[in-house]
């Protein structure tokens, strides 16, 4: 608790008293603190910082019975909003996943967060799992939207390095069957009424996560914790990216000096284009051009001649001011950015 205050009060300095518009606390499991570590914790930060006076405090938390207990604790904390890392709520799937949860557990956390007071609840489900059939992934979907959160972010689960799925890879749905399965997702929750307003996220009418729409924005944004990244934009207009020391002991070891800063880069201007991108275009609503060269230093006219090229193909349009991609264009939103990345 002392190195995570220590380091927010040396990062502070990078933001010259602007007010904290979000919290995020995530990155493993928070939610294994006691509710009195978390009020220690926000309380901490709120007499280094100014809060907005509409700040959104969000915390992750696991669908673990012991957690399911404190979730009035965070509340009473200060967290206004709970994301609950529920994934599955088949028992089948969640033995594949390697979850410890189960299914029941994973509906009693739902409802335990709204009884507990919360308006605002994120639920995380997967989908294209080991096994999973299109008929699954229905009932998957129906189950998380019958317990009504306002958000919901969904996605496909893919392999990542370092992991024990990498080492050992389980049997995925093929891309025919994942697409479809990723249909029946989509159609479901468009059915219910809800957005799609980021390539993964979906909420209720003004129910966005206000915290992530900063990063696909290309806001700043600290990074406070072991293995933490941030992004700050300096007064001379160039932007910094950092992160801290990855391993718990080293960063512990280093909290009485700058060394915790781990390393940090200067976006390159021929960086700044395709890093925008990278984020904004994810967005279903996209960017206006005046975000861009707000959040960049950059003309619009830096994207040229790709943009025009990717407008005349349909990938991208211009509506009500903002560039947007296309039905076309979202679904092959990974190849459409490649066409953005800085020479080698």
């Amino acid at each position: 608790m002392v190195a995570l205050l220590d380091d927010l009060q040396q990062d502070l300095k990078l933001v010259d008293g602007r007010e904290l518009q979000t919290i995020f606390i995530g990155g493993g499991t928070p939610s294994l603190f006691s509710g009195n570590a978390i009020a220690k914790l926000l309380d901490g930060v709120a007499r280094r910082s100014n809060f907005a006076h509409n700040i959104e405090i969000t915390m992750e938390a696991n669908p673990g019975s012991s957690e399911l207990e404190k979730f009035s604790a965070f509340r009473a904390a200060g967290v206004n909003r709970l994301s609950i890392g529920v994934q599955s709520f088949s028992p089948k799937h969640l033995s594949s996943l390697g979850r410890v949860h189960s299914s029941n557990e994973a509906l009693s956390a739902a409802n335990a967060a709204q009884q507990a007071g919360y308006e605002r609840i994120n639920l995380d489900i997967m989908y294209a799992l080991p096994g999973q059939t299109p008929a699954n992934a229905r009932e998957d979907i129906a189950q998380a939207i019958e317990l009504d959160p306002e958000h919901l972010s969904c996605y496909q689960l893919t392999i990542e390095p370092n992991t024990l799925f990498h080492k050992q890879p389980p049997a995925l749905p093929n891309d025919e069957l994942g697409w479809e399965i990723q249909e029946i997702v989509h159609e479901s929750l468009r059915s219910a009424n809800y957005q799609q307003y980021e390539v993964s996220a979906w909420s209720k009418t003004n129910a966005e996560c206000r915290h992530n729409l900063n990063y696909w924005q290309f806001g700043d944004y600290l990074g406070i914790g072991a293995g933490a990244h941030g992004k700050i934009s300096q007064p001379d207009g160039s932007i910094i990216r950092y992160w801290k020391q990855k391993q718990p002991k080293r960063y512990l070891k280093s909290a009485q000096d700058s060394s915790r800063f781990g390393d940090h880069k200067t976006v390159s201007d021929k960086e700044l284009g395709f890093e925008f991108l990278l984020n904004a275009l994810r967005l279903r609503e996209g960017f206006t051009k005046g975000l861009f060269e707000q959040r960049t230093g950059l003309s619009i006219n830096s994207l040229q001649p790709m943009l025009s090229e990717h407008i005349e193909k349909a990938w991208l349009y211009e509506s009500n001011a903002k560039i947007k991609c296309s039905e076309t264009g979202y679904r092959f939103l990974d190849q459409l950015l490649t066409d953005y990345l800085p020479p080698v």
